[in-house]
């Protein structure tokens, strides 16, 4: 039994989603194979450290530059032809969600999305009805192809692993669609997806000026800034920020909800926080049903408060 993961990078290194991946793949047993699109080096040699990866596969070339789900899933489907994989993985992140259902669709087979936990090579975990039932899912397909929650899992180590590098050929550019242009959100905070702390904002802070509060709590904190989807609907903050079921999974040790109601959609994005502090005006707002801490205020009161106390 062999896995493919498929690893996810930038220009700097490895994602840390792809090392909660690879957990995964170790839990399901076999040998680990990682493969690394895009002419990456610092990806490439991050990869190969990670304990109990068995091989890198790499494959470069101008069409992964700036990589189209169209071009990853057809590598992906190339390697797949070739070495047999009873698994192919993911991390349920934006980059998962867009290439590996396509490598489900043309292998014929069913997707296992954004699972929690793995029961036995066939058997998984995952959260259906926004988080608040779990389904155990068993595949009878000859290839399972499965997106992993990453915080569900934890991150396998960054060294002591010593794979091979292996090059192996690229598929051509599929020419269905490239990369026009990218706006990337430059912060030298902490990555939302991986932070130990994130101070979210919702509606109730009415403006994006008012976010400069958390901003100056996040730096106090050393956190991750995120928010709700409503926030975001408003034009308040960039889309990367979206904390919740159609943005991103977060589990830190410490979440901050400012102005948040508590919607669905929002707390199965969050719900898994060590520690959830919620401030709020609204003594009956949802939130305060999930927070381990509740303080029914006017935030634009507190925020400040508690920032010069920090």
């Amino acid at each position: 039994m062999t896995i493919l993961v498929v690893a996810e990078h930038d220009a700097h290194g490895l994602k840390a989603a792809t090392r909660n991946v690879v957990t995964a793949a170790s839990q399901i047993g076999g040998l680990i194979d990682v493969l690394v699109a895009g002419d990456a080096a610092p990806a490439v040699q991050a990869a190969a450290a990670i304990p109990g990866v068995a091989r890198v596969l790499h494959a470069g070339g101008a069409q992964f530059a700036k990589p189209t789900a169209e071009n990853v899933s057809a590598q992906v489907l190339a390697l797949a032809g070739a070495n047999g994989y009873s698994h192919i993985l993911a991390a349920a992140t934006g980059f998962g969600k867009n290439a590996m259902p396509r490598v489900a669709a043309k292998l014929d087979v069913a997707q296992v999305s954004d699972i929690t936990a793995v029961v036995s090579a066939d058997t998984f975990v995952r959260p259906i009805y926004a988080g608040n039932a779990f389904a155990t899912v068993r595949s009878i397909d000859p290839v399972k192809v499965v997106t992993v929650r990453p915080t569900a899992f934890d991150a396998a180590a960054e060294s002591g692993g010593n794979a091979a590098v292996a090059d192996v050929a690229s598929v051509a550019d599929t020419g269905k669609s490239r990369v026009v242009a990218q706006e990337m959100t430059v912060s030298e905070r902490p990555e939302l997806a991986g932070a130990r702390i994130v101070v979210s904002g919702g509606r109730g802070l009415g403006s994006g000026e008012n976010f400069r509060m958390l901003e100056a709590l996040a730096d106090k904190l050393h956190a991750a800034l995120g928010a709700s989807r409503a926030a975001v609907d408003a034009g308040y903050v960039p889309n990367d920020y979206q904390v919740g079921q159609t943005g991103k999974i977060v589990a830190p040790d410490l979440y901050i909800a400012v102005g948040i109601s508590g919607a669905i959609q929002h707390l199965a994005g969050m719900k898994d926080s060590k520690v959830i502090v919620a401030i709020n005006k609204d003594a009956d707002a949802p939130i305060f049903q999930l927070a381990d801490y509740g303080l029914v205020g006017d935030l634009f009161e507190i925020v400040p408060e508690l920032t010069k106390a920090l």
